[in-house]
């Protein structure tokens, strides 16, 4: 193991052209922290905001960044105090999110609980496009929701990265999922556990949808505010791209909305990885890149039409 590794910085915000894959110092793990050597690692909409100066930017100081949080590899040190692993494990996490994560590296370090046991039936390109995702999923459905069986769910981008997982732990869950998406992606939100879907392209979905208890909002904008309509008096509404200001509407309307940022958790992980070795949750990948053409990827991300999720074949 050299002192240097191959990773994906950029020197300031911008373009998918900031990214540079160049060679920097390795990462030194310190107390209760891991060193892992990376094979894959997943992209999210909010890698891109963060390049460009918006998503979590206002939280990470100093050039140059090495940018990506999902990451899925092999456990290569432990640093003093570290438990939970062993050296030589497969495992997957969510890296220091909203802090610089690092997974666009051959190497990263990582507070232990960060990460955890990589399921056996997910490769690494299938665990690293879990992590995010999945905890996001996990937590809107599940601490601010609060879903369960017989409810009726509706998910705004279905077929996005966050939103496929949402319907598989909402369907998971015993709920009633409904599903907005374009009418390509209608029958990949019904092999993921839609009951219904609705095009919104077709008619505004308010005109197409029964009232409801929960929106999980994957999308954002002008679709937050006009869930409103569709939420009953007691439901909740969870955005989760941006933060909305209902100017009272909602709790005018008895309507519980919210905005959620996801952040670590072991725990959930591993229900995530029980879960995904049990057939429940199996993340899509629309599409995988080499770290060279991490540019690229990035530039795909920012159509706002992926399937899924993009990964990174790191090693």
């Amino acid at each position: 193991m050299t002192d240097t590794m191959k990773a994906a910085i950029i020197d300031a915000y911008g373009s998918p052209d900031v990214l540079q894959v160049t060679s920097v110092p390795r990462p030194t793990v310190g107390a209760g922290e891991l060193l892992i050597r990376v094979h894959c690692a997943g992209i999210n909409p909010v890698d891109c905001k963060t390049r460009a100066g918006g998503g979590v930017a206002g939280r990470l100081s100093g050039f140059p960044l090495i940018l990506g949080w999902d990451v899925s590899g092999v456990v290569e040190a432990l640093g003093p105090g570290a438990h939970g692993v062993n050296v030589g494990d497969e495992v997957f996490g969510m890296v220091r999110f909203p802090q610089a994560g690092g997974a666009y590296a051959q190497y990263l370090t990582t507070p232990d609980d960060h990460v955890a046991h990589k399921p056996a039936a997910l490769s690494h390109r299938e665990a690293a496009a879990l992590p995010l995702t999945g905890l996001t999923a996990w937590q809107a459905l599940f601490d601010v929701a609060k879903v369960r069986a017989g409810q009726r769910v509706l998910v705004h981008g279905a077929a996005g990265g966050v939103g496929h997982l949402v319907v598989q732990l909402a369907h998971w869950t015993g709920a009633v999922v409904i599903g907005t998406c374009s009418a390509r992606n209608a029958e990949f939100a019904v092999a993921a556990g839609c009951d219904e879907v609705i095009d919104y392209e077709a008619a505004p979905f308010e005109e197409q949808v029964a009232p409801v208890d929960v929106v999980i909002d994957c999308v954002g904008g002008e679709l937050a505010r006009r869930s409103l309509d569709v939420v009953r008096h007691g439901g909740v509404l969870v955005t989760l791209p941006t933060k909305v200001d209902y100017n009272g509407d909602a709790s005018s309307r008895g309507i519980d909305a919210t905005w959620m940022l996801v952040h670590p958790d072991r725990t959930q992980l591993n229900k995530l990885a029980e879960l995904a070795d049990q057939g429940v949750v199996r993340p899509h990948i629309e599409q995988s890149f080499a770290l060279d053409d991490i540019p690229a990827a990035h530039a795909r991300s920012e159509t706002g039409r992926v399937r899924g999720k993009l990964v990174i074949d790191v090693t």
